[in-house]
């Protein structure tokens, strides 16, 4: 039982360990962002953890990140990788900060929330 721990720590610190961090110009997507069916997480450090139900599905991926195409962001490692498709990218709109992801429009939770 002690080697599968260990496995699973050393498994999730390489994870960690591939991240690449945000680029400068994309610092304004790192935050906490929501919506009613959606939540995802960016890290400046490159991690990403991200949740959507729709209906009675759900799924969710988390992993580094591995690139910017544009404004979309593709997170994964090596060949298993989930490209999101940013339509609009962070702006400020009447005094919150909102992004759309794969057509879902997401509002940045403020820190301490």
């Amino acid at each position: 039982m002690r080697k599968l721990l260990w496995i699973l720590v050393a498994c999730g610190l390489l994870l960690a360990a591939c991240a690449k961090p945000l680029p400068p110009e994309k610092l304004a997507y790192a935050g906490q962002w929501r919506s009613t069916t959606m939540s995802l997480l960016i890290t400046t450090g490159g991690n990403v953890n991200y949740r959507r139900v729709d209906g009675g599905m759900s799924k969710s991926v988390n992993g580094p990140l591995q690139a910017f195409e544009g404004d979309n962001f593709v997170v994964g490692i090596g060949p298993v990788r989930t490209t999101f498709v940013v339509s609009m990218p962070p702006h400020e709109d009447g005094g919150a900060w909102k992004m759309t992801v794969d057509g879902v429009e997401l509002t940045r939770v403020p820190p301490g929330e």
